[in-house]
């Protein structure tokens, strides 16, 4: 759903009695990864391995790289080589990748996990039918080569393009001299969570701390040392006397000296009431929209994950009108509740979120309003999304334009972020952007199709899913994806710049 990716493998002439003039060269951002002990995993169950690790490049590797714009170069048994236009999605990929095997891990003891280390660096690469090759990969292979299993490593000069457009941290583990390349790389640690991110740094500044308290340890040794080794002797005698007090003189004689009542009262500063602290301001709870329970034809037959069509009796709930908004998100944000505070315009609706992160806010708002607040199911999805319909669209079979964001529904240039919320017009039921806008959350783990689906509305869920589905699609995807039945994943704890989510809460 990222878009086509374009066929960047080769610079050879499609017509082979044509000769190639010169080497094909261009800057890519080049994603090596490597499973960790490898050879021990063989050694320990060599075909179940070998299959695991078949499964793995065919259900991940290969598709997160092709969804993210990538083209996977070559695999090598235990890993594989990918080259990107934009740096921003090779690191994203990486993360995909790493937080995936997690999930996937989970079950399995310790001693049988499948880690891929990951380097990722910007390099100027020449690019042959199934190969790259160049410092630049030299430099990505290094790089993984050094990486700790699970973690995404990457080159300062990707670091220098990506730094302030994903919403992760990064940790700089210096300059590193790398093997048969002559000057030092810079290095840093990808941590998708900024909640990681605080945590190293807080253990820096700890390290600081004790580091300092350390100094002034020795530094109060020395000194008490010192004062042992070379006492003081007759202070008495080389103090000075004080001087005694001066008599004003004057017309009206000596003053005396104030008594201790005058000194106190004379001495003692007024006393300022404080103001009480202001009260902390009410939580603005999202529009929310009742919606009648019913039963709905739930799927389509035109894409095999929204198959088979099937009966969905809803109960009646209650859903937010417009997806939440960037202004809705920040006081989470503002109460320490939800992870990262968003800049710009507060109108539309908050975009790179994950799955995980979405959870936060709906967490903090039914803590704060004393009201079950959830994500809506997938059933409840469709269901809010169709608005009582069965058509293609919710305003029929063919598409029209200017009812719904996306990036072929409008005579308009593709935009940096989504429309302001309630700019197109609502569905039946009174609810905005069901359809283009953002991608939005649903509770569901994902299945690649209705088969065992539940019937009456509820949540499909696992205990572990890795990935949850997503609906809507956004101002970024074409049509298709702003269907009512059109459906997607993505992984949980991921965050992505077209992702956001509603809230729902049950009648």
């Amino acid at each position: 759903m990222r878009g086509e990716i374009r066929d960047i493998s080769s610079g050879r002439d499609k017509d082979p009695s044509v000769p190639r003039v010169g080497t094909p060269r261009r800057l890519a951002a080049i994603v090596v990864g490597d499973i960790c002990g490898y050879s021990r995993l063989m050694e320990l169950d060599e075909e179940g391995t070998h299959a695991r690790v078949r499964r793995i490049e065919r259900d991940l590797i290969e598709p997160s790289i092709t969804e993210h714009d990538g083209k996977l170069v070559k695999t090598t048994g235990d890993g594989f080589i990918a080259i990107f236009d934009s740096p921003v999605e090779a690191v994203r990929c990486g993360i995909v990748i790493q937080q995936s095997m997690i999930g996937r891990n989970a079950a399995l003891p310790k001693n049988s996990w499948i880690e891929y280390r990951i380097g990722v660096n910007l390099g100027d690469v020449i690019i042959e039918p199934d190969d790259v090759f160049g410092d630049g990969v030299n430099i990505a292979a290094r790089l993984e080569g050094i990486a700790d299993p699970g973690q995404v490593y990457i080159s300062g000069g990707i670091y220098e393009q990506i730094k302030h457009k994903l919403v992760c941290g990064y940790e700089s583990l210096g300059d590193r001299k790398i093997k048969n390349i002559t000057d030092p790389v810079r290095v840093y640690r990808v941590l998708p969570d900024p909640a990681a991110f605080n945590k190293a740094r807080k253990r820096r500044e700890h390290v600081l701390i004790i580091s300092f308290c350390a100094i002034l340890l020795a530094i109060a040794g020395a000194v008490v040392w010192y004062m042992r080794a070379y006492p003081r002797s007759d202070i008495g005698n080389q103090a000075s006397a004080p001087a005694a007090p001066l008599q004003e003189t004057g017309n009206a004689g000596t003053r005396s000296a104030p008594t201790a009542k005058q000194a106190r009262s004379e001495s003692a500063p007024a006393v300022t009431p404080v103001p009480p602290p202001p009260p902390p301001k009410p939580v603005i709870e999202p529009a929310m929209v009742p919606l009648p329970g019913g039963t709905f034809a739930m799927g389509s037959n035109d894409d095999i994950s929204e198959k088979p069509i099937h009966q969905v009796t809803i109960k009646p709930f209650a859903i937010s009108k417009y997806p939440v908004s960037v202004r809705e998100w920040n006081a989470c944000a503002a109460a320490n509740a939800c992870p990262f505070l968003v800049t710009g315009r507060e109108d539309i609706p908050v975009t790179d979120v994950s799955w995980t992160d979405a959870k936060q806010f709906v967490a903090w708002l039914a803590k704060e309003t004393q009201k079950a607040f959830r994500l809506p199911s997938e059933a409840e999805w469709e269901y809010a999304a169709r608005g009582g319909t069965q058509t293609k669209y919710w305003w029929g079979d063919q598409l029209q334009p200017g009812m719904a964001n996306c990036k072929n529904c409008a005579d308009t240039a593709a935009a940096e972020q989504p429309l302001k919320l309630g700019s197109l017009k609502p569905n039946p039921f009174g609810l905005y952007d069901m359809g283009g806008g953002v991608d939005q959350w649903t509770e569901d783990c994902w299945h690649k199709n209705y088969q065992g689906a539940p019937q009456n509305g509820s949540p499909w869920v696992e205990n572990d899913c890795v990935s949850r589905v997503i609906r809507s699609g956004s101002w970024k995807n074409d049509a298709r994806y702003v269907r009512p039945a059109s459906r997607d994943s993505y992984d949980t704890n991921v965050r992505y710049p077209t992702h956001g989510f509603r809230i729902a809460i049950s009648s």
